[in-house]
């Protein structure tokens, strides 16, 4: 309190390093991402598509709780998004043996949607690390949407 009280030379320097603006994304384990499913109020929701871990909590009438697309949340729903399919069987990151037309329009509407419209909150585990824990290496950050190297260690 006393520190309000002095003038602004006799309080200490201001800090030089700034947070970024927005938070630095995280890396999502399948069981990690499932806490994010819609069910709890008050807990952000969150959606993977092509390892890209999005936080749709602004569209809660669309994700939340008993909302349409809740099925999709809370998992890497790729294959989902790709066939436009609420399919158990579908909500997987998988994509093997979709169509050209289900890649394009999984491409459409990761690109036109989900990256226009919510904020990027991290990346599966699966995009950066192979099923025995061993890096990707295919996975380039630099080529990531949304990552910065040097915001995010």
């Amino acid at each position: 309190l006393l520190l309000l009280l002095l003038p602004a030379s006799a309080a200490e320097p201001e800090l030089r390093f700034r947070p970024p603006a927005e938070a630095p994304v995280r890396l999502f384990t399948e069981p990690e991402l499932a806490r994010y499913d819609g069910q709890q109020e008050g807990q952000p929701i969150y959606l993977a598509v092509k390892g890209v871990v999005f936080d749709v909590t602004s569209g809660k009438e669309f994700y939340g709780k008993g909302a349409p697309y809740n099925a999709l949340v809370g998992k890497d729903s790729t294959r989902g998004v790709a066939k436009m399919s609420l399919d158990p069987a579908d909500l997987t990151h998988d994509t093997t043996g979709l169509t050209e037309e289900e890649l394009k329009s999984l491409d459409d509407i990761f690109n036109n949607v989900y990256k226009a419209k919510y904020p990027i909150v991290g990346y599966t585990s699966r995009r950066i690390l192979n099923e025995d824990g061993s890096p990707n290496l295919d996975f380039k950050p630099e080529d990531q949407p949304h990552f910065s190297i040097k915001d995010e260690f």
